[in-house]
């Protein structure tokens, strides 16, 4: 089957192009220069509809694709010239035309036919026509987004645009639940778009994006259709199905309000057919939009989280998952001058996770091998409160106030097979692991352009973070010996509370001085100021229920941890011809002091610290970036207690407080290139990290128990990563790419009192290809390829998928994917085959305000699937089992 449609699809091809002349053309100005980016459209005059788009390139060439003995009127138009309209009709030959535009104020009509244009770009923003690349199917931004050139939509909702992650979503120019972009991806109606707007080169702040190097920052902005401004619009989604046991059902229901004044956004999702709409791994890498004040200062000094490594899968990837959830965001224009915006998230959910996995300790070669059955409980929320002050050009006041808590509790059960030296032995193990963190962020910032030649810039951060994980352990072996401890008891029931406070600031002033209007000084005064409270006792449980406290002193931690940071920092920037330079030092000087055991110890020394930025803006959408940094790395409290950490049932850990920083040394170079005569995107990284004395790990294995503690090596880590894709729309209605990455790594580490290296090596491939028909079935062919090797032992996945959707009888719209993956090792001890195959049939008439829907998951009913991962001292491989075939019948409204 697969076969006969890939042959229906080359036939359809060559059809297309069989019936079809090239006209080939050249724009350029009265003085005979190109023009690059001119827009040139061609409209069928039989049918009314645009046959065929481009913009010229560097050298002012276009070429289009007609259809033979067919009208044609060819609009072209660039910005500050008058625009032209040529009438043609084509015959059986192709057309070669040179167009000679004049200069002139008609501006109205050249933004008039950009708006009609597929895609177009006007300075550093590139702007898709939504409707021109739907074909009926689609139902949410997701689905527009991955069908426009250049643009990646990846399986937890971030959208990446020429290889740069997309990091603030607009609607309208709002933000959209500022620094996250999977709720918007997910849930903003793929019939309310307009226009989707691409803003490189993107800076919150005017005053300083001629002074910054932005050409990492991406943000997307959507236009709404003119129906769905100053209305309330959105739809109420409900359903109800059946899996193998169990009754499944949905609810989700979604509101927007958009006007000039003010927006809201409403969305809800209860649900137990696996729709996470944000996950625990969203919620704590969602940062608000906040970002580090210290980026540029040559330091490294991030709070690390005790999260207790509580488990998370992705949406459909349980046994199990019951999901309840709200989140509202809104903004508010004051004044012209004063927009407050903000949102709210509420998150529940249940879930069962079932796993089967086996874990080989490098060089000693003892397994362990789990089966494991956990049942969680999360519940989040996080709200955040912005202002945002411009009376003027020359100023700006911004405030943010971030808040987050959760509480999750996790409880599981597991039959442990431990083999060591040859020799098996079992037990059955008992965890539980509770916490309810609480954070507060705020953000303060000052911009002040005081004119042509001075610019101002304060901005502050202060985070207060509160932390108390519990975890429980009860196990039929004594795992470790601890002083204090009761020997003997039946069963071995360990535990230990940790209560961990966090307050940091973080604070610069920046001054800008403009040499000349290409070149700029930048002098910047800036303090990272922390301190750090720590607390843990291990208790255990006897049989008799008595709490027997072990209060030796390597059993408890009561240490606080000071940290201090001032520098100095000066930066020059200057563009001249193509190149852009950004070379600068900061000089720092750090004082750290750590007290516990009744003493203190204090370190404290100047570090000088280089970095380096270069572009070569080879063409407008072509360049070349480097970057170097020097970095010093410090870590926080959390490897500095010298008393037991209880974090695992089979893992004690000890810190070290004497742990100096580390350097790293960091080389990137990046390629981007985006060609719009034929929808060209290439983009490609390379990245080279060598970290000197940095903090590793000195552990102790007794069979497969694992005490350690960090140390200061004194030989070098290495990563060697690339990456690079290559992506082209071509036939109008077709779209390809391939893309590749490899990461290599070198680590070094003490095991067993022996200096042991380990090295990894990862390698993902991938190639897709689509089409893009509105009358017609549209296919998506990819494969992906991944090989993962770790110190000798390697993994291998072959995943090819096909997804199939067509929109037919003005009514309907089917959409099926299927994908199939084939696991296994080097030695073919560890195999496993499965695939996953979905399908929804939708029913709407245009215009009409309801929608039915049947929709089936996990057709094929697989009941597991695999991974793997790497430590610097094990291999594991894990099966996981996922939610059985389930089939929902739901009905949506649409206000």
């Amino acid at each position: 089957m697969k076969n006969t449609l890939l042959v229906v699809l080359f036939m359809c091809s060559l059809i297309s192009v069989a019936q079809s002349i090239r006209l080939d053309g050249f724009i350029k100005d009265t003085a005979g220069q190109p023009l690059e980016m001119a827009n040139v459209m061609a409209v069928n005059q039989n049918t009314k509809a645009m046959d065929s788009y481009a913009i010229t390139n560097d050298k002012g060439k276009f070429n289009l694709s007609l259809n033979m003995n067919t009208p044609y009127s060819i609009n072209i138009s660039y910005l500050g010239m008058k625009s032209k309209i040529l009438e043609i009709v084509t015959a059986q030959e192709n057309i070669i035309k040179t167009v000679e535009m004049e200069a002139g104020g008609i501006e109205l009509e050249g933004v008039e036919i950009v708006r009609e244009m597929p895609v177009s770009i006007k300075g550093d923003t590139i702007v898709y026509n939504a409707d021109s690349f739907k074909s009926g199917t689609e139902r949410k931004l997701e689905d527009v987004l991955k069908k426009l050139p250049g643009v990646e939509v990846n399986a937890d909702g971030e959208v990446e645009v020429e290889g740069k992650k997309v990091t603030k979503l607009m609607v309208e120019g709002k933000d959209f639940f500022d620094g996250d972009t999977k709720l918007g991806v997910k849930n903003i109606p793929a019939d309310a778009i307009d226009k989707i707007q691409v803003l490189r080169n993107f800076s919150e702040v005017g005053a300083l994006k001629g002074v910054e190097n932005n050409q990492d920052n991406v943000a997307m902005n959507i236009k709404l259709k003119s129906g769905k401004k100053n209305f309330w619009f959105g739809d109420v989604n409900a359903g109800a199905g059946v899996a193998h046991e169990e009754s499944r059902y949905v609810i989700n229901p979604k509101l927007f309000y958009y006007s000039p004044k003010y927006s809201v956004n409403l969305i809800s999702n209860f649900n137990n057919i696996g729709e996470l709409p944000l996950t625990t791994q969203d919620y704590y890498k969602m940062t608000g939009g906040f970002r580090g004040v210290s980026r540029k200062g040559g330091s490294s000094f991030n709070v690390s989280s005790n999260d207790l490594g509580i488990s998370g899968m992705r949406n459909n990837r349980a046994k199990d998952i019951e999901t309840k959830f709200g989140a509202t965001n809104f903004s508010y224009s004051v004044n012209k001058a004063w927009n407050l915006s903000g949102f709210g998230i509420l998150s529940s959910s249940n879930t069962e996770l079932e796993t089967k996995s086996q874990t080989t300790i490098i060089n000693s070669g003892n397994q362990e091998k789990n089966q494991q059955e956990v049942a969680q409980k999360s519940s989040f929320g996080m709200f955040k409160l912005s202002s945002s002050y411009k009376p003027n050009t020359k100023l700006q006041f911004d405030y943010d106030l971030l808040s987050k808590f959760s509480k999750q509790d996790e409880f599981a059960t597991l039959f442990r097979e431990s083999i060591v030296n040859s020799v098996s032995k079992t037990e059955d193990i008992f965890t539980a692991k509770k916490q309810t963190p609480v954070s507060f962020n705020q953000n303060l910032n000052l911009y002040y352009t005081l004119n042509d030649k001075n610019i101002f810039a304060f901005e502050a951060q202060h985070l207060y973070q509160d932390e108390n994980p519990f975890y429980n352990a009860n196990l039929q072996s004594q795992p470790f010996n601890l002083t204090d401890y009761v020997s003997g008891q039946t069963r071995n029931d360990l535990n230990q509370n940790r209560f961990v406070k966090t307050n940091k600031i973080d604070a610069k002033i920046d001054y800008y001085y403009m040499l000349t209007p290409k070149s700029n000084i930048n002098l910047t005064l800036g303090e990272t100021y922390s301190y750090q409270n720590f607390n843990s006792h291990i208790f255990q449980i006897l049989d008799n229920k008595a709490i027997n406290d072990l209060n030796a002193v390597e059993n408890n931690n009561q240490v606080t941890y000071g940290f201090n940071d001032t520098y100095l920092g000066l930066h020059y920037k200057i563009l001249t011809g193509k190149f852009t330079f950004n070379p600068g030092v900061s000089l720092h000087y750090y004082d750290m002091n750590n007290q516990q055991l009744g003493t203190d110890y204090k370190q404290s020394f100047v570090r000088v610290l280089p970095d380096v930025f270069a572009l070569y803006q080879i063409k407008k959408s072509e360049s070349l970036t480097y970057n170097y940094s020097l970095t010093n790395s410090f870590t926080d409290i959390n490897k500095l207690v010298e008393g037991y950490v209880f974090s695992n049932y089979n893992s004690l850990s000890q810190g070290n407080r004497a742990l100096e920083n580390a350097i790293s040394q960091v080389h990137s170079l990046r390629y981007f290139k985006y060609n719009m005569y034929n929808l060209e995107n290439i983009f490609a990284n390379a990245t080279y990290t060598k970290n000197i004395d940095a903090v590793k790990t000195r552990s102790i294995f007794t069979g497969i128990n694992q005490s350690s503690s960090p140390y200061n090596s004194n030989l070098a880590d290495e990563t060697l990563s690339g990456s690079g894709n290559y992506g082209r729309s071509f036939l109008k209605n077709y779209k390809a790419s391939v893309g590749a990455s490899i990461n290599w790594s070198k680590f070094n580490n003490i095991q067993n009192n022996v200096l042991a290296t380990t090295e990894s090596l990862t390698q993902r491939y991938s190639i897709k290809a689509s089409t893009n028909y509105k009358n017609m079935p549209n296919l998506e062919f990819g494969y992906n390829y991944s090989i993962n090797e770790y110190n000798g032992t390697t993994f291998y996945t072959d995943s090819p998928s096909v997804k199939l959707d067509y929109y037919f009888l003005k009514a309907f719209s089917f959409v099926s994917e299927y994908e199939f993956y084939n696991y296994r090792n080097n030695t073919r001890t560890v195999q496993n085959e499965y695939d996953f195959l979905s399908a929804s049939l939708i029913y709407q008439k245009k215009g009409a305000k309801m929608e039915y829907k049947l929709s089936a998951t996990n057709i094929l009913n697989t009941t597991s699937l695999n991974d793997d991962n790497f430590s610097q001292f094990s291999t594991r491989t894990s099966q996981y089992t996922v939610q059985p075939r389930y089939v929902i019948f739901s009905m949506k409204y649409n206000l």
